[in-house]
């Protein structure tokens, strides 16, 4: 499975963790664009210089690992397309020059299900995607869910209650599983 990561699921970092963790685990195959990547660059920004610099790290080391995820932006494509919010037509003009399956995106409004279904292109949302990799591959999510949360316990110096670590990341129906599964 191919999917688009949209540059909102990208931003928070927990999020893109578990993202990028479990396409390199080999659960589906992650796209981008440069200019989607800018946007998430450009969105650090706002937290200031440092949290740029790391960002741009961030992308650059997302690239290395996933030399084929960049999808060149497709003008062409874009001309034919129409969205909601016209700055979100990019996004979709990569997912069909890369063939992808889905868009993963919390944007729900700006990608409406029937424009994306015309081009053969699923709109999910960040929780119900992961909850579905768990569920056809929970050995591995589960593995990558470890992982992030560890990491985010060492940086915090204390324990994160598992389930609101997930919930704080928009990841509900994922921590709730996760939670049930012990």
């Amino acid at each position: 499975m191919r999917a688009v990561l949209d540059a909102c699921v990208i931003y928070p970092t927990v999020l893109r963790e578990l993202l990028l963790g479990v396409a390199a685990r080999g659960l589906y195959e992650p796209q981008w664009s440069d200019r989607i990547l800018r946007e998430w660059v450009l969105a650090t920004a706002k937290l200031g210089p440092v949290a740029q610099a790391m960002a741009e790290g961030d992308a650059a080391l997302a690239r290395a690992a996933f030399p084929r995820a960049t999808v060149r932006e497709q003008p062409n494509i874009e001309a034919r397309l129409a969205l909601p919010d016209p700055n979100d037509v990019h996004v979709l003009a990569v997912a069909i020059a890369g063939h992808a399956d889905a868009i993963v995106t919390f944007n729900a409004v700006d990608f409406p299900r029937h424009v994306l279904a015309d081009e053969g292109i699923e709109r999910r949302d960040p929780d119900g995607f992961l909850w579905e990799l768990w569920s056809r591959h929970p050995g591995e999510v589960r593995a990558v869910v470890d992982a992030v949360h560890a990491k985010a316990e060492a940086m915090a110096g204390k324990p994160l209650p598992l389930r609101a670590f997930l919930k704080k990341a928009q990841l509900w129906r994922l921590g709730k599983a996760l939670d049930a599964e012990g």
